[in-house]
Formats: C-alpha cells, structure tokens, sequence
C-alpha cells in the first residue's frame, strides 16, 4: 500500500464514520491535527510510555504485550471487553499522520507526490537550515 492508498482508505474511513458529513473547513481540520499533536504532549508530560494500551486481546494475541501495561484475559470474570485501544505518545503522533492523510485526501492532494517532493528538497538542504525561522 502506497500513501495515496493509506489517505484514501483513512479518508474514506472518515467519511463512513460521519466525520466529513459537512464541506472540509481547513482551519478545523487543522486544529484537528493540532489537537493530536497536543494530546502527545500531554502523554509525555505524564510519564506516558511510546506505547500502552487498554486491551482485551490475550497476551499471545498482542505484539506489545511486553511494554503494554494492560494485557487483557478475555473470558475471565471482570477482564476487559472489545478490542484493544492502543495509547501513548506514539500512538498520538500516528493520529496526527492520520488526521494529516485524511485531510490531504479530502483536499484531493497526490501525498505520495508532495511528501517525496519535500524529503528530496530536505535532502538538498543543510542540517537545521531555517529551522529557527520557520522556513521548513
């Protein structure tokens, strides 16, 4: 799967769900993606892990049992129901990818084009170069 096809499966997600149920506002959209980035601000200055989860899923059934504070016993009395919810800082960066490629496809934006296009000039440029400034 390419970006494009990422943005567009993300996009077509949240249209399903209703999040797009009116014309795409940039600057909500934008705070949108600001807000994910703060809520992995928040995590951080909690003491948050990379990565933890809410789980159901058995120990077996879960790649981040090792790092995840709360790996569930499906069947056992009291034990977690539903799917697993991963959280942390992590976690909230990838909402703002995700918020990002959504957006990018509402806007009809070739991502796969604009994202190779910036890391080829990034590449041309010399470490921290306008950084300071703003000019990245």
């Amino acid at each position: 799967m390419n970006i494009n096809e990422l943005a567009k499966e993300v996009h077509d997600n949240a249209v399903a769900r209703g999040e797009w149920n009116k014309p795409p506002v940039l600057l909500e959209a934008l705070c949108l993606i600001h807000a994910e980035l703060s809520a992995a601000l928040q995590e951080y200055q909690d003491g948050a892990p990379l990565i933890y989860g809410t789980c159901a899923l058995a120990k077996e059934d879960c790649k981040y049992w090792a790092i995840c504070d709360n790996v569930g016993d499906p069947g056992v009395e009291g034990a977690i129901e539903g799917p697993c919810k991963p959280e942390g800082i992590a976690v909230e960066l990838a909402d703002v990818i995700l918020r990002t490629l959504d957006l990018m496809a509402a806007l009809g934006v070739d991502v796969d084009a604009v994202v190779m296009a910036k890391h080829k000039y990034n590449l041309t440029t010399q470490e921290a170069e306008g950084r300071r400034s703003g000019q990245t």
